[in-house]
């Protein structure tokens, strides 16, 4: 194993190592507004019932959308679409349709009213599980209640951002499954 030499580094800059997961698009609706937004930061918190929890700006235009909806669908786009998902989060949705501004086609739920983006590669339609902590941190946390994923690529490239336009895809994976012992034959491995 290899030791390093550090020094200190910005706290707020965390992010840029810790980030938990894939970028992820955000599709939402309520009554007849329908937005896209990119999210950089979510985190699973639990596999049964399948909860996430993220942060969303209470600035976004998606922020009533979804408080007001108690739902939407979390889209996992792959590593080809990182224009877009810039461009996505670089407009304002109470300005620009974002499905026709980027060429994106719009799937009916089957559990929700938001739409699913059918050029990411899986879809998590969400409803609001918990709002106990949206006023004091925007932190929101969802049910997952119906998912979907391409039959193929098993493991396609997925962007992760890491602060100041800074975004990395996925390495190669590695099966480690014979090693975990422990949970081996539990529901949620």
């Amino acid at each position: 194993m290899k030791t390093y030499v550090k020094r200190d580094f910005p706290v707020h800059k965390a992010r840029q190592i810790l980030e938990p997961g894939p970028i992820v698009l955000v599709s939402s609706a309520y009554k007849n507004d329908v937005n896209i937004m990119t999210m950089g930061w979510h985190t699973v918190m639990e596999f049964s019932p399948s909860l996430i929890g993220c942060v969303i700006a209470s600035s976004n235009f998606s922020f009533d959308l979804i408080r007001k909806s108690k739902q939407c669908v979390i889209n996992v786009p792959t590593a080809d679409m990182a224009n877009t998902v810039v461009k996505i989060g670089n407009s304002d949705g109470d300005e620009v349709d974002k499905f026709k501004a980027f060429n994106l086609t719009p799937v009916p739920a089957k559990k929700v009213k938001a739409p699913l983006i059918k050029e990411c590669f899986a879809n998590f339609e969400c409803k609001l599980a918990d709002s106990h902590m949206i006023n004091k941190y925007n932190f929101f946390i969802f049910e997952i209640v119906k998912a979907v994923k391409a039959v193929a690529p098993m493991h396609p490239q997925t962007l992760h951002y890491h602060g100041e336009g800074v975004f990395s895809t996925d390495g190669k994976y590695m099966n480690k499954a014979k090693a975990f012992t422990k949970y081996r034959g539990s529901p949620t491995f």
